[in-house]
């Protein structure tokens, strides 16, 4: 990546203390470091730009820091991760020098850095507000599982859609291939700032999924095929196996 765009783009990573199947989860060791950390190490190996990790407990922080990443702490009561990054964006660019703001979740520490890459592919098109990125469902239970969110889309590439449509649903009908999507955004900062001060909409309150308020407000949002999931540790077998993972990599 040329420096200029480095230097405009900003990776954001949410990490919220409280989980229900994985108390402290931001914390949880990986091979000697905390996961937060973890993920934060695979976003400077993609090398796309300046790192923030956005938190909302001293511990965090104090890891983040330790660890030698920028932090910011933020308000423990944002109703999403997008509200979360904003106000990190808010503290780190006060001169709002950032122009893309990448928003990579505090809990995928074995994603691959050319899947965070991957995720700025779609900006090169000026017309696009959000990029984020989906994976062609090969497995036919996850067709019809209401957790495995189906993006609708019309093909413009054999790598891009551009998104008419999220759902829970098994959707479209008929032939062809559906697609499971992968919770990892890129934000023109407009995009972001237009996004954050929308309520939330009829479909995203029915859906429970934030990203069709975007739509329902005429915002547009490609993205990109990508070929793997990057597994969220939300349950304890799921943190073993991020551990089994790195443990894998660092022994090659």
């Amino acid at each position: 990546m040329n420096k200029p765009v480095f230097e405009k783009t900003l990776v954001l990573i949410p990490a919220r203390m409280a989980s229900t199947r994985l108390p402290g989860k931001p914390l949880a060791d990986i091979c000697g470091q905390p996961m937060i950390v973890q993920v934060a190490r695979r976003a400077r190996e993609a090398d796309v730009g300046r790192i923030i990790v956005a938190v909302d407990d001293p511990r965090t922080f104090e890891a983040v820091e330790k660890a030698g990443f920028e932090v910011v702490m933020t308000r423990a009561d944002h109703p999403s991760g997008s509200d979360r990054i904003y106000e990190a964006l808010t503290k780190a660019d006060p001169d709002r020098r950032i122009e893309t703001v990448i928003n990579v979740q505090g809990d995928l520490p074995t994603i691959e850095p050319e899947t965070i890459r991957a995720a700025l592919r779609p900006l090169e098109n000026e017309r696009t507000d959000i990029a984020t990125l989906t994976v062609e469902i090969t497995d036919e239970e996850e067709k019809t599982n209401p957790n495995v969110v189906k993006v609708v889309g019309s093909p413009i590439s054999t790598t891009r859609l551009r998104a008419l449509y999220f759902t829970r649903a098994t959707a479209p009908h008929g032939a062809g291939p559906l697609y499971h999507h992968i919770g990892l955004y890129a934000y023109r900062r407009a995009a972001l700032e237009k996004f954050v001060s929308l309520p939330p909409s009829p479909l995203e309150r029915r859906e429970s999924l934030e990203q069709l308020r975007a739509l329902e407000a005429g915002m547009r949002i490609d993205v990109e095929i990508v070929k793997s999931i990057p597994l969220g540790v939300d349950t304890p077998a799921d943190l073993e196996k991020a551990r089994q993972i790195l443990a894998a990599q660092s022994n090659q």
